[in-house]
């Protein structure tokens, strides 16, 4: 599972690297790459195993609506196959660093059955959304559910 965060850097080409945390759960999920793809402002990194049950559940469903189209579309078009090299380091295809905003600063996210990786600044965003919708009773009382 992958869990925590942690600040890192793009350089130039593209290339982050991969924490020794979160490559040790790629090699388990099926290889020493990684399925990434968009959503929220920022990118989902699946090991292979997860991303096979994603694919299985998208074909399986019998929604055929044009949103659910659309989503297909561009998460399952839109995702790259993207292998670790030798240093740990993942080169992120141009389309999908545009997409996210990454430029130099980033943050790579645990969250359990996958990670995301933010830029800084859309992560320093997410983190005052969620501080706002705490401050909301019904988002509150649905962490609350969780004993926490």
């Amino acid at each position: 599972m992958f869990r925590g965060s942690s600040f890192h850097s793009i350089d130039p080409k593209g290339r982050m690297i991969v924490p020794t945390r979160f490559r040790d759960v790629i090699r388990v999920g099926g290889d020493d790459s990684v399925m990434l793809s968009r959503m929220d402002s920022c990118l989902l990194g699946y090991t292979l195993d997860e991303w096979g049950k994603i694919e299985a559940r998208i074909l399986a469903m019998a929604e055929k609506s044009e949103s659910m189209r659309r989503f297909r579309r561009v998460f399952i078009g839109g995702a790259f196959n993207c292998g670790c090299d030798k240093q740990g380091r993942v080169l992120i295809p141009p389309s999908l660093r545009q997409y996210a905003g990454l430029e130099k600063e980033i943050v790579l996210v645990g969250v359990l059955d996958h990670f995301e990786i933010w830029s800084r600044e859309n992560w320093d965003k997410e983190n005052q959304y969620l501080e706002d919708d705490l401050k909301k009773e019904d988002v509150r009382n649905e962490v609350a559910k969780l004993g926490l």
